[in-house]
């Protein structure tokens, strides 16, 4: 492959490239989180507790996480754009259907579908930059989608928020299911045809072969487990801080608790960030430093006053996406030919993390309360922590 056909910066695909897996990351995670900030009003409107509404979030990120690794197996087959545009549309479909509802039932049934939809196109995206994207413009342009992820996050959550603060959920899933048509609709206008993609067979004993050479790589399991800690800690941390500032002395609405999510922006700007610190001081040490931030934000929500909360959760936010975006970084740099494969079992843990932490850590809040909820996100932040001591020494061997 030769660099001079790889898409490079200053070009209209370059920028098109760029924008498009953007617009992709945005619709993502609008889609897929839009309803974290009305958890309480799934609450009230179906009769259930805080950890079935929570199912309304883990459904959507269990299915993702489960069809990651299928889906990435196509995208090695059968080409990133193609699937990456269907996931969209799929997606879309979905999120209409779980704004029209009628039941709990129904709502959870469509929020996976939302999920096993978006599931094509993180795999593929992050396949897609290492493959068509010049090297030296990568670590940028992932920093970029990563920046997409966490706007599309925070715009998500504001918005149904806001609209269900004034209508009701119903109308705050639709403004979400909107939001999907217009991305989807610029995202198959923008992207740049593949022009690197060569197709990987799905024959069980090659990719039993490529599965095997991926765990026995001693960085890439260990980015895994990074990416499923993470990713519990932060959906554990927004699934239930709402709940507690719900509640007295705070009693804050649904869009109010909506505008905390606009902390997202702070992760839009870390990680853009961290790509550039990452490349001129190295990843572990930015890594590092990053972790170190999410367990002073945890520990800062503690504190009873909502300013100190709030300034807690920015730092928390700060971290965790930075430490996204060096980890996906990293894993890239180690993934070698099966891209695909790599970052589905990545995203794979990274979404398992959501589904799984993210409901599972609910009894912390019910049985103990927010000081409860804080252990249980140190005891992810530790590890992580511990992992990237790790992964410092093996970049030292490696040097």
């Amino acid at each position: 492959m030769s660099e001079r056909t790889e898409l490079q910066p200053g070009t209209e695909a370059f920028r098109r490239a760029n924008w498009a897996l953007i617009l992709g990351g945005f619709a993502c995670f609008t889609l897929l989180y839009g309803t974290q900030p009305i958890l309480p009003q799934f609450t009230e409107a179906f009769g259930i507790s805080p950890t079935m509404a929570s199912l309304t979030v883990s459904a959507g990120t269990l299915t993702l996480s489960v069809l990651l690794i299928p889906l990435s197996l196509l995208s090695d087959r059968f080409g990133r754009a193609p699937l990456m545009k269907a996931a969209l549309l799929g997606a879309t479909l979905f999120a209409w259907l779980s704004a029209l509802a009628p039941d709990y039932e129904s709502l959870v049934f469509s929020r996976a579908g939302v999920g096993a939809c978006i599931a094509a196109l993180p795999a593929a995206a992050m396949a897609y930059l290492g493959e068509e994207i010049a090297p030296a413009a990568r670590g940028r342009v992932m920093g970029m989608y990563i920046a997409g992820n966490a706007l599309g996050g925070m715009f998500g959550r504001f918005l149904s928020a806001l609209v269900t603060q004034y209508s009701s959920w119903h109308y705050g899933l639709a403004a979400l299911a909107l939001t999907g048509v217009i991305c989807t609709l610029l995202f198959w206008r923008l992207l740049p045809p593949a022009r690197h993609f060569q197709s990987r067979s799905m024959g069980p004993r090659i990719l039993w072969h490529d599965i095997v050479r991926i765990y026995k790589d001693p960085g890439l399991p260990w980015l895994f487990a990074t990416a499923f800690l993470i990713m519990g800690a932060f959906v554990s941390i927004y699934n239930y801080l709402g709940f507690r500032l719900s509640a007295p002395p705070y009693n804050l609405g649904p869009a109010a608790i909506g505008a905390i999510f606009l902390l997202y922006a702070v992760g839009s700007a870390s990680s853009a960030l961290a790509g550039h610190l990452a490349d001129r001081y190295g990843r572990s040490l930015i890594m590092r430093s990053m972790i170190g931030t999410m367990a002073v934000g945890v520990l800062a929500t503690l504190n009873s006053h909502l300013s100190v909360i709030i300034a807690g959760l920015a730092l928390f936010t700060f971290g965790y996406f930075a430490t996204h975006a060096i980890a996906s970084g990293w894993v890239g740099f180690r993934a070698g030919e099966r891209r695909g494969l790599v970052s589905a079992l990545y995203l794979s843990s990274y979404y398992l993390g959501s589904s799984f932490l993210g409901s599972t850590s609910g009894p912390l809040w019910s049985h103990f309360g927010w000081s409860g909820m804080v252990c249980g996100l140190m005891l992810c932040v530790s590890l992580v922590f511990g992992i990237a001591l790790y992964l410092t020494r093996l970049e030292r061997l490696v040097r």
